[in-house]
């Protein structure tokens, strides 16, 4: 079904518009569902002031949940100056916190006539929950609800929602009528997710919109902003790759958002386990390891790599080259382990390993490491796939290289990353206690996840960020 995008009110909620195909159905009702806290309130007041600011339509708050200096002070301190639009004719609050049951009848009267005097397009009623209760019977409120969709609605071409409490054990939205009686319904929710925060929206319903994605991660960091589901972009103008300064402490990951994430980086002469969820990409995960092995050639230093099944070296190499790097930097400071193979073309930056005996290949691996060294007089970044290690050694062995390896890498000064992949749980344990970091990154609702175990931090959404002309990550924390 092709949309009319005229018949489209875009809500100005970040991420929301894609999800919806572009916003509510104009003149529709929509629920907004969910239990306390959930941020339905934000929701609501960004839906109505980006309605008068960006695209011209005035609105109406109805509340019966707070006083009007209670939501003008809220909202200021959001960056949302409503008392302005107020003093401008562009947005009318009316305050329903003490209206009793008697004076139910009042509401729709007065709702009709500020909307019909300022000419409002977009109304708020916060809460329907507790407007119901003004109302001596349930079909009163039933009533209220079919003048609203019929009057409101459709005479005065508005988009009302209609905000319903959902209380904590609850089932049911609202009186049980609402979802009957509304076009849209979006709950919103706030779960735990490894004891930390995880909000998800899910589009319950919305006329005439097909829904690919109807559960999306969201987040309240800045004000509302909904996730789509992760999809890669290209690099439409590509740029050389920009260091990140690293300090006496820290190596940098490469990546300011994830150097935010971590208080500074990954700590000089430490190991870093990435423990990798089911269903996350090559790509995805890339684009935490990317920004890190791109700064160390950027600084000068050089890569000793173990790529993960399913990683080729040609890949790596593309990589780099699309970052900007030449293929004689690559030549000097990159250094790619593969297994011996008769049909493998021989490359500068390729060292080839039996795979029979890794006492043998582990003493290559250490000449390979201290040349590197020398040459560039700098300590070096490892990159182990350790699903690769275990498919040539076998468990017991990959374990006992590894924690040899681990005090390498601190004696040296340099930094080792390990990239697991799902399959390991026993061993994750193990290398957890090892490492000095603790990342994972996983999939829900259609969203990539990074989340620090060590140190432990919020959840992080991942996206890709193009804006530099490189591939790097955006991390958004989940509030």
């Amino acid at each position: 079904m092709v949309l009319n995008p005229h018949n489209r009110v875009p809500t100005g909620i970040s991420g929301l518009d894609e999800v919806i195909g572009g916003g509510f159905p104009r003149g529709s009702m929509i629920v907004l569902a969910g239990n306390p806290g959930t941020g339905k309130t934000i929701f609501s007041a960004l839906f109505l002031y980006n309605g008068i600011v960006n695209y011209g339509e005035r609105g109406i708050y109805v509340s019966f949940a707070e006083s009007r200096e209670t939501f003008l002070s809220n909202t200021y301190n959001m960056g949302l100056d409503f008392e302005k639009l107020e003093k401008e004719g562009k947005f009318r609050i009316i305050d329903m916190l003490t209206v009793k049951g008697e004076a139910a009848p009042s509401i729709l009267e007065t709702l009709l006539e500020e909307a019909s005097r300022i000419g409002a397009k977009r109304i708020i009623i916060d809460s329907f929950s507790a407007m119901a209760q003004a109302f001596r019977e349930t079909h009163e409120a039933r009533i209220v609800l079919h003048t609203i969709l019929s009057r409101v609605t459709r005479l005065l071409g508005c988009t009302v929602i209609l905000v319903v409490e959902v209380p904590y054990g609850e089932n049911k939205i609202g009186l049980g009528i609402e979802e009957f009686v509304a076009d849209g319904i979006i709950l919103l929710n706030k779960t735990k997710f490894n004891r930390r925060i995880l909000r998800k929206l899910e589009v319950l319903k919305m006329r005439g919109v097909p829904i690919p994605e109807a559960e999306v991660v969201f987040t309240l960091k800045g004000g509302f902003k909904v996730f789509p589901p992760f999809k890669p972009k290209p690099v439409e103008k590509p740029r050389r790759f920009q260091p990140q300064p690293d300090t006496e402490e820290y190596f940098s990951t490469g990546s300011p958002d994830l150097d935010e994430m971590l208080g500074g980086g990954y700590p000089r002469g430490s190991l870093v386990l990435l423990e990798v969820g089911e269903y996350v990409s090559i790509p995805q995960f890339h684009l935490i390891i990317a920004p890190t092995d791109q700064n160390f050639l950027a600084h000068g230093r050089a890569i000793l790599s173990i790529p993960s099944r399913g990683v080729d070296h040609n890949l790596i190499r593309k990589w780099l080259e699309e970052a900007g790097f030449t293929r004689d930097e690559i030549n000097k400071r990159l250094r790619i382990c593969v297994k011996e193979n008769p049909e493998l073309k021989p490359e500068p930056y390729l060292v080839t390993f039996r795979g029979e005996s890794l006492a043998e290949d582990y003493a290559k691996y250490l000449e390979v490491e201290q040349k590197l060294i020398e040459d560039t007089d700098q300590p070096i970044l490892h990159i182990t796939g350790v699903d690769t290690l275990i498919d040539m050694y076998g468990a017991r062995e990959s374990l006992s290289v590894i924690r040899t390896y681990a005090t390498r890498v601190r004696e040296t000064g340099g930094l080792g990353m390990l990239i697991l992949k799902p399959g390991y749980s026993r061993l994750a344990k193990i290398f957890a206690a090892t490492a000095d970091v603790h990342l994972r990154i996983t999939r829900r609702y259609g969203s990539v996840l990074l989340y620090g175990v060590k140190p432990r931090t919020n959840l992080y959404v991942l996206e890709m960020d193009m804006s530099k002309g490189y591939i790097m990550p955006k991390l958004t924390s989940i509030i």
